[in-house]
């Protein structure tokens, strides 16, 4: 029998039809906080090599599922999947408009056979628009919220900042999505779609910029703002030993410290947030960086609110004091990975585990007949 992670969720069943992107990962943040998700995943094929079949332990987006694998053009698999998602709390696909309506598991007949479910749906553009039916990728989405013109270099072409914005957003935006929709069914409300698009999600994380723009505080030069690398006093620096720093000293009592940190007196630094003076005193500050390490400058100003700290590698984040007091990050696996966030106090998460097969105890759990479960699931 699989054990259910204890959490804030503990208890809420979700069925996932795997895809790529945000919609595994939207799972993922229910099941760190303790829901019990089952994720329809399709069969492994024969004759496809290697590289199509890597090991599930090592992709942190599938932690802790149990797995059941179903070939959704037999009739007799849809069924179960249908069966199944008679019994989930909340749905989640992450598939091209049309192609759950085709398998008979779109959200009219689901919503017909369980009145209370919550579906959610996440894609690049929406369920609507002309944009609906075409692919695309965290890049394009980003693209096109009008967030990817305002991150770079001035003068630079627009820099690609991972899949941080449109992936990892849209999974937070179709989780939010998903919860604010199942705390109105649980309050007698119906169930529903949750239509969640990345391209939406990458607008409405971009909503302080909206504002420092009608404020008439943002322009449309990429590098040449508060927050975009433009100040001085909110940007990164190259070190003697060509690592970097960052730096964020924004209020003006943080603005002074960092100068006294660096030798620099206050004094010629006075009208801070005049664009005009911001590249000849970002040369200044990269300058008198580029004199020492950057650890050197981390210790010099550990324990000020100069708001510097440094930019770490992958594998260095993890050793961190502040993430090793915190367990911020864990192994499963072999693969170090972000423990489940945010923490309770009173019902934390269990700590991650790898995605298992589903066992005929865990599919009777979900309604399907002894004889089906006995014949799709794992050995009990």
């Amino acid at each position: 029998m699989h054990e259910i992670p204890q959490g804030p969720l503990h208890g809420l069943r979700v069925l996932e039809f795997a895809a790529l992107g945000p919609a595994p990962m939207a799972a993922m943040l229910l099941a760190d906080q303790g829901a019990q998700v089952l994720s329809i995943e399709a069969p492994l094929r024969q004759g496809r090599g290697a590289q199509a079949v890597f090991d599930p332990g090592l992709d942190v987006l599938r932690r802790n599922r149990s797995v059941l694998r179903l070939d959704l053009k037999q009739p007799a698999q849809l069924q179960v999947a249908q069966r199944l998602a008679q019994s989930a709390e909340v749905l989640i696909e992450g598939l091209r408009p049309g192609v759950m309506e085709r398998l008979g598991l779109g959200p009219e007949p689901c919503l017909l056979r369980n009145p209370r479910l919550v579906y959610g749906r996440m894609t690049g553009w929406g369920q609507s628009g002309p944009l609906a039916g075409s692919v695309g990728h965290d890049i394009n989405y980003l693209g096109l919220s009008g967030m990817l013109h305002a991150i770079g270099e001035p003068g630079g072409k627009p820099v690609v900042p991972l899949n941080l914005v449109a992936d990892g957003g849209g999974a937070m935006m179709l989780a939010f999505g998903v919860l604010a929709a199942l705390t109105r069914v649980r309050a007698g409300g119906p169930g529903q779609v949750v239509d969640a698009a990345m391209s939406e999600g990458c607008a409405l994380l971009g909503s302080m910029i909206h504002t420092l723009r009608a404020m008439g505080r943002w322009s449309e030069q990429r590098g040449d703002n508060l927050l975009d690398g433009g100040a001085y006093f909110y940007t990164t620096y190259a070190c003697a030993d060509g690592r970097f720093v960052a730096v964020g000293a924004i209020e003006p009592q943080f603005h002074e410290q960092l100068l006294r940190g660096l030798g620099l007196d206050p004094a010629d630094f006075e009208q801070a947030f005049e664009r005009a003076l911001w590249p000849e005193r970002r040369q200044q500050l990269a300058r008198v960086f580029a004199s020492r390490g950057r650890d050197d400058w981390c210790a010099h100003f550990a324990g000020t609110d100069a708001c510097v700290t440094p930019v770490l590698g992958f594998d260095e984040a993890p050793r961190h004091p502040q993430h090793i007091a915190r367990g911020a990050f864990v192994q499963l696996g072999g693969v170090v990975q972000a423990a489940p966030a945010p923490r309770f106090t009173a019902t934390p998460a269990a700590a991650p585990r790898a995605p298992v097969a589903a066992d005929a105890q865990l599919l009777r759990q979900w309604g399907l007949d002894p004889g089906t479960a006995a014949r799709l699931g794992a050995a009990d």
